[in-house]
């Protein structure tokens, strides 16, 4: 007992010490980060005018921490995301702009379905795209040292499409990760794949117009296929080499095409439809966060529309929730 209590103490001197800064340390790094700036092309002006009243945010540091990714398992993360609720909401969404969303189908071949599930997951259909001042938000997760060099690309390429005009610098308020919009587009993500849809000459990812437009653009850069599978769920053989199970979604290994993993799926007859030449990975989800979970189960085999959705977010409960949606909604559109 004693020695839990130690423990216990130890994470939460952990917890706070991760939460501790400097302010003077903080200001050191802003003054290290105009430097870096100027070197990367970005006015003084532009610079003096967006930083200045750039703060550091301890609830950014404890989202970090602790996202539902972390410590949800499969069954819970999924469900949260794909209700009953979800479901007839973005129903009325599709209806309230059916035009709009069939003809971004009809132009992108990218799936409906599939653009309504991942706006209700980000950012339930428009209704909370996030209140925090990504700048500071960028800020703080760039001065952390967790992902430093991440987010001060990104915190560079905000500013860069601020002093460009392509960003009104007065709207960003998104996640506490600096994602902004009806989709949570990062800095890069505008840069590499947002539309000015409606030509009105900026982007404005909190009007669908530009929005779904350029979700659409996103995905079919990045390799979506129309029609294709994402994943299925499966019941793996006890005796499936361990190699073969995937519990991280930063680089999917093993991968094989879909017939040579048939010998350990017990439910492999069930998908006797899928094509047995389809290159596909194995993953188990709950491995990696659920102390003691079953290493076989909940267990699913995913395809390359499912590493597409790994490139949005790199989260295996996070493409399994979305893909899951999608399917929801092809029995109700």
């Amino acid at each position: 007992m004693k020695l839990i209590k130690f423990l216990v103490i130890l994470f939460i001197m952990g917890i706070e010490f991760t939460y501790a800064y400097d302010a003077d340390d903080f200001d050191k790094w802003k003054l290290k980060f105009k430097t870096l700036a100027l070197k990367n092309n970005i006015s003084e002006n532009t610079i003096n005018l967006v930083m200045s009243n750039v703060r550091y945010l301890p609830k950014v540091i404890e989202y970090d921490r602790f996202q539902p990714e972390f410590y949800e398992d499969t069954k819970t993360y999924i469900k949260k995301r794909t209700s009953k609720q979800k479901q007839i909401k973005g129903v009325g969404f599709y209806k309230d702009n059916k035009n709009l969303i069939n003809l971004v189908e009809d132009e992108f071949d990218i799936e409906k379905e599939l653009l309504l599930a991942l706006m209700g997951i980000e950012t339930n259909f428009g209704t909370y795209v996030g209140k925090m001042d990504i700048l500071s938000s960028l800020a703080t997760l760039s001065y952390d040292q967790r992902r430093s060099e991440f987010f001060t690309n990104e915190l560079i390429t905000l500013l860069r499409l601020i002093e460009t005009k392509k960003i009104n610098y007065q709207t960003l308020y998104g996640s506490w990760a600096g994602a902004f919009g009806f989709f949570q587009f990062m800095p890069s993500t505008i840069t590499n794949y947002a539309l000015d849809y409606n030509n009105d000459n900026k982007i404005n990812l909190k009007d669908n117009e530009d929005a779904y437009p350029s979700a659409a653009n996103y995905l079919k850069k990045i390799g979506w296929k129309k029609n294709n599978p994402c994943f299925y769920r499966i019941e793996l053989d006890t005796n499936i080499p361990k190699k073969y199970l995937n519990i991280s979604a930063k680089k999917l290994h093993n991968k094989k095409k879909f017939i040579f993993f048939k010998k350990y799926i017990k439910n492999h007859k069930e998908l006797d439809f899928v094509d047995k030449n389809m290159i596909s990975a194995i993953i188990t989800p709950d491995k990696d966060i659920i102390p003691n979970a079953e290493t076989l189960n909940p267990a699913y085999i995913v395809f390359s529309n499912y590493e597409v959705i790994l490139k949005w977010n790199r989260s295996l409960r996070f493409a399994l929730a979305v893909c899951t949606l999608k399917n929801k909604f092809e029995n109700e559109i």
